[in-house]
């Protein structure tokens, strides 16, 4: 057995004799001295071995890099003028006496060093090797730490770990379901759980009064870089406690985790509406970093001829927004018409702007094709409700207020890393009140969180009036990102029933989908709530990386598919036989 990782040696261990096991990270040959940089989960030591010891030093002649090697050697301090600051263990060797190939290996495909670009799919392809680069191995140690503290602090405040089943049924949560077959219930299905919604409600009713989990989720949606098939939660529910409350005990998992693993200091996270996230910033999950907003100009543009701002302006649906950003004059054409075909990914028709090339020579120093159908009163006035300074440039919104938030939202998050107006640092906050339903293109509704969410109004307002009706739900949200969203749950079955209603769900589907839940509320469950953080996200953001990829062991790739095991993959006729399943030939698309 070692007698320590690699990466553990320091001056303190001096003069001691060591046996380490690892990989040959880099072989160096320095006239007759040959140095191995080994390396193992926790970090890389340098080993020398010379000619004296003769049958290891013939050993070290020819291993090569990857190649699995027992060292017993003893440490010592590196010669003066060969210490490496960058490395911890840099001011160490070890001196070799024995060494031992326990396995050699191919030229790996992929390269080690963690300076090195790699293609992601030829790094999942042979991931087990792209998890030996110290970067990758790093991230994994990291999340195992954050994890366990996970588990430590809610132990500390009397939350129970609890497993949830993982073959249930198909719940709308508002993503696809993996379905299972059921062998042993002919033509029937189980689903992968969205999440353990139902389950850790259900816990709620049965008394275990606080439950966590670290749990494995599956939602066979549209993959982006901080979304994956299947996913990790921290999932957390609890009796007898509101929002409020709530939000206080999550909030100080939070700040303990970042000061336990980052030394970093939050102070208590400041809260921000849903309605006024999204009018100050297009966004339910906004980046305080960055100083931009979106500003209503409706009063303004209703009144000009020009129909492009004035249709909207008018229109309740929609929005006419400005964004001022400084800076922003010297911005060439070719970036602006960058930036309309980016704002047309979210469906926005153009990108309106005005550069303000010079503030005190009136309409005369600023710049725009917009100015002639807008008036120069109305631009004027403009100019001064926005406080528009020379060297800035404005940017417009004009559509149906979903299609602004999301092209302006989006564009000032995109601007302000371009001309790097974002922020150092930790930005928080809660968002909350949010709205209890969001209306769909056919005139439909649906949860914007899910479907047992309590409302803010009682039961008669929510059937009454159920677009207007507010929940129970908050939202952490950290640099942009929205780390976890929980709500105080419906623990009465009236009360179910009434979102069941407004949502168009009968009292036939309610029974057939959910009578275990009603079934559960009407035995007496109590007040209740939580709130589901993703783990993945939360460790991309403490790492600093680009994708929760980089913090997945084995993720899959954009298109959910498994390069390493070649998953999902084909299956035989007799299984299917069994499974009373018929394949249908799949056509190309047109």
């Amino acid at each position: 057995m070692r007698s320590h990782y690699c990466g553990e040696l320091n001056e303190s261990h001096v003069d001691q004799d060591v046996l380490l096991y690892g990989w040959v990270h880099r072989r160096r040959d320095h006239g007759g001295v040959i140095f191995l940089d080994v390396r193992d989960r926790e970090g890389i030591a340098q080993v020398v071995y010379d000619p004296d010891t003769v049958e290891s030093f013939a050993i070290a002649e020819g291993v090569r890099n990857e190649f699995v090697i027992k060292v017993q050697g003893r440490v010592r301090l590196r010669p003066e003028g060969t210490i490496n600051s960058e490395m911890p263990t840099g001011k160490i060797e070890v001196l070799g006496k024995q060494l031992e190939v326990l396995n050699a290996a191919d030229t790996p495909p992929i390269q080690l060093d963690e300076h090195v670009e790699v293609n992601e799919d030829l790094r999942l392809t042979y991931r087990y090797l792209d998890l030996r680069r110290p970067e990758m191995a790093e991230r994994l140690r990291f999340r195992s730490k954050v994890a366990n503290t996970v588990r430590n602090f809610m132990d500390s405040n009397g939350f129970l770990d609890i497993e949830t089943p993982l073959l249930t049924k198909a719940t709308p949560e508002g993503a696809r379901d993996y379905l299972v077959p059921s062998r042993t219930h002919p033509n029937r299905f189980f689903a992968l759980p969205q999440s353990p919604q139902l389950f850790k409600q259900i816990l709620m009713a049965s008394g275990m009064d606080r439950y966590y989990q670290i749990a494995k989720c599956f939602r066979d949606e549209d993959l982006r870089a901080d979304r994956q098939p299947e996913f990790t939660q921290i999932d957390v529910e609890t009796s007898f406690m509101d929002e409020h409350e709530i939000m206080v005990i999550m909030e100080e998992m939070v700040r303990h985790l970042f000061k336990t693993h980052m030394d970093v200091e939050f102070d208590s996270f400041p809260q921000m509406s849903h309605a006024e996230a999204m009018r100050r910033y297009g966004s339910d999950k906004p980046d305080l970093r960055i100083d931009l907003e979106l500003v209503d100009i409706a009063d303004l543009m209703a009144a000009v001829d020009f129909k492009v701002f004035a249709g909207p302006a008018k229109d309740p649906e929609s929005r006419v927004v400005a964004l001022r950003v400084p800076g922003g004059a010297s911005l060439s054409r070719k970036i602006i018409d960058d930036y309309t075909k980016f704002v047309g990914i979210y469906g926005a028709k153009g990108l309106a702007w005005i550069k303000v090339n010079d503030i005190a020579a009136g309409m005369d120093g600023l710049q725009s094709p917009i100015i002639k159908f807008i008036g120069a009163e109305v631009t004027a006035e403009l100019i001064q409700k926005l406080q528009a300074q020379t060297g800035d440039i404005i940017f417009f919104g004009a559509d149906k207020a979903k299609v602004v938030n999301e092209a302006i939202g989006a564009l000032r998050i995109k601007v302000a890393e371009d001309l790097e107006l974002v922020r150092d640092g930790w930005a928080p906050l809660w968002v909350v009140d949010f709205p209890m339903f969001e209306e769909n293109s056919d005139g439909s509704i649906t949860s914007l969180h899910h479907p047992f969410t309590a409302p803010a109004c009682d039961a008669q307002e929510l059937i009454d009036n159920p677009l207007g009706a507010l929940s129970r739900a908050y939202d952490m949200v950290l640099n942009g990102t929205e780390l976890g969203g929980g709500s105080v749950r419906i623990n009465k079955p009236q009360m179910q029933q009434a979102v069941f209603q407004a949502l168009g769900i009968g009292e036939a589907e309610a029974e057939e989908k959910f009578g275990f839940l009603l079934k559960a509320l009407s035995f007496g469950c109590p007040p209740h709530g939580g709130i589901a953080f993703g783990l993945d996200r939360l460790i991309m953001l403490m790492t600093d990386s680009s994708s929760i990829r980089e913090v997945i062991a084995f993720p899959k790739t954009q298109s959910a598919a498994c390069p390493l095991t070649d998953a999902p993959g084909q299956v035989s006729s007799q299984q299917l036989a069994e499974l009373n399943i018929r394949l249908r030939e799949v056509k190309p698309p047109s």
